[in-house]
């Protein structure tokens, strides 16, 4: 979903962006299959489904040619140990996963009393200044009024801003029938954290955050919560994807349907789009598995970030923002491609 701000609705874009001069240059370690804690216990058929679901948008040759390869293939596990190598890419900073998820809100295909906040198109006049409005000036000054931009209705202007946090989801309306909507472009400004300014105000302590806990303030205090709202400047258009069926995952950075639990949004700075990524997640619910990198997101920083896709509507909200956790992630890269990354390694 060139997606979302993700867990940043919680603690904000702490991380760093991608590799620049006064940073660390990242660090590079090929490890063994024998060093993945778990790896001989997970399914790595349903990891090489996901991991061909999006082979084929990879150009290079090298990967082009695994992912024939990878069609071809009658043993999963032997497919990875034979034709990968595990890099443990490290650039300074902490590891950390979270996760994410695509909320379902009800709506209507037409404005009613019920339904009166409308999920925006980008107007075109938004791809030529850039920043353009605020969120505030959008919603408030009239400038999308009249304009046929809306896609549909829905009935909480909470749930709303969050399917902005995250970038996708569904509608469903009152007549069972469901569209979908994925990212459709920004206004261009920075994302400001809401549960940082909650903390800042001094309603919560940090650890305190999460996203019930903010829903569930703005709706006991309206106006306040309204204003609250407006202090993240970024807003977010959507598009309908609808061509996406319902039973299968909303499209990730790859626009390609993206799977629950065996997809992450990653820092394409470090990890290619596209590479199968072994997982190390620590915390209440410790999870290894091999996951596919098919998602990108504005939160995600660093060598060692990641987003575990964790399915759609409200009990998969709920797993994705319990998620806060250390750990790590190893990169399978193709061998030629792995050893280049140590020039040594030949010698």
């Amino acid at each position: 979903m060139i997606r979302r701000l993700g867990a940043a609705i919680t603690f904000g874009v702490l991380m760093a962006g991608p590799v620049v001069p006064n940073e660390p240059d990242p660090q590079y370690a090929i490890l063994g299959f024998e060093d993945l804690n778990g790896w001989a216990d997970d399914d790595h058929a349903s990891a090489l489904a996901v991991f061909k679901n999006t082979c084929a948008d990879l150009d290079e040759p090298d990967w082009a040619s695994l992912c024939a390869l990878a069609f071809d293939a009658s043993d999963a596990r032997q497919f990875f140990e034979l034709f990968f190598r595990p890099i443990l890419i490290t650039d300074g900073k902490e590891p950390l996963f979270t996760g994410y998820f695509e909320p379902e809100l009800s709506g209507s295909p037409v404005r009613t009393a019920r339904y009166r906040h409308p999920i925006y198109k980008m107007p075109p006049e938004a791809n030529d200044r850039r920043p353009w409005l605020s969120r505030r000036d959008i919603l408030t000054s009239g400038v999308m009024e009249g304009r046929g931009l809306e896609i549909a209705w829905v009935d909480d202007p909470v749930e709303l801003f969050f399917l902005q946090v995250q970038g996708s989801g569904r509608v469903r309306y009152p007549d069972g029938r469901m569209i979908r909507v994925g990212y459709g472009g920004a206004n261009g400004h920075n994302y400001r954290s809401i549960g940082q300014e909650l903390v800042r105000r001094g309603v919560y302590q940090p650890h305190q955050v999460s996203a019930d806990v903010i829903k569930n303030w703005v709706r006991r205090n309206p106006a306040e919560g309204e204003d609250l709202l407006y202090h993240n400047d970024s807003y977010v258009f959507f598009r309908e994807v609808s061509q996406v069926p319902a039973e299968r995952g909303p499209l990730g950075a790859m626009n390609r349907s993206i799977t629950t639990l065996r997809s992450i949004a990653v820092d394409p700075a470090f990890t290619p789009l596209g590479a199968p990524v072994w997982i190390e997640k620590e915390g209440a619910d410790p999870l290894r598995r091999l996951m596919v990198a098919q998602d990108t997101g504005s939160a995600i920083k660093g060598a060692q970030r990641a987003d575990v896709f964790y399915g759609t509507g409200d009990d998969a909200g709920r797993q994705a923002g319990r998620i806060k956790d250390p750990g790590r992630m190893v990169v399978l890269m193709p061998i030629q491609r792995a050893y280049a990354f140590l020039p040594e390694a030949y010698q």
